[in-house]
């Protein structure tokens, strides 16, 4: 059973930058594709980016490219995104979950997301 907990929100101004870390514990966790989500209020859940186990296959959603970045550190069991030029439409609590299939690529609208995070804020105000 995987276990995933975000952190790394806050409070940014317009064209700030914040990185998020997803930590991710259980057996085998390395070998899962890792998702970041995000929720704004009054709005659905959007698949924000993914990263497979190897690293190598990522998508990332349009409204970010070029803005956002995904990373994964296996030895420590991390995933990150790293957020640069942030505007208030970002603003939006970001959960991370992992893929329910290990060794899966990262293929928008086909990945089963399993298990999730509890979330952290991330507020984008002047």
């Amino acid at each position: 059973q995987l276990q995933l907990v975000e952190s790394g929100g806050g409070l940014v101004q317009p064209g700030g930058s914040l990185t998020l870390s997803c930590a991710v514990s259980g057996l085998n966790s390395v070998y899962y594709p890792i998702g970041w989500f995000r929720q704004a209020p009054g709005k659905e859940r959007e698949a924000v980016s993914c990263i497979d186990s190897s690293g190598e296959s990522r998508y990332y959603a349009d409204s970010v490219r070029g803005r956002f970045t995904i990373s994964r550190d296996n030895p420590h069991n991390t995933v990150s995104l790293h957020m640069t030029t942030l505007v208030p439409e970002d603003t939006a609590v970001y959960y991370c979950a992992a893929e329910k299939r290990p060794f899966r690529l990262c293929v928008r609208g086909s990945n089963d997301f399993g298990t999730w995070g509890p979330g952290t804020q991330v507020i984008v105000s002047s």
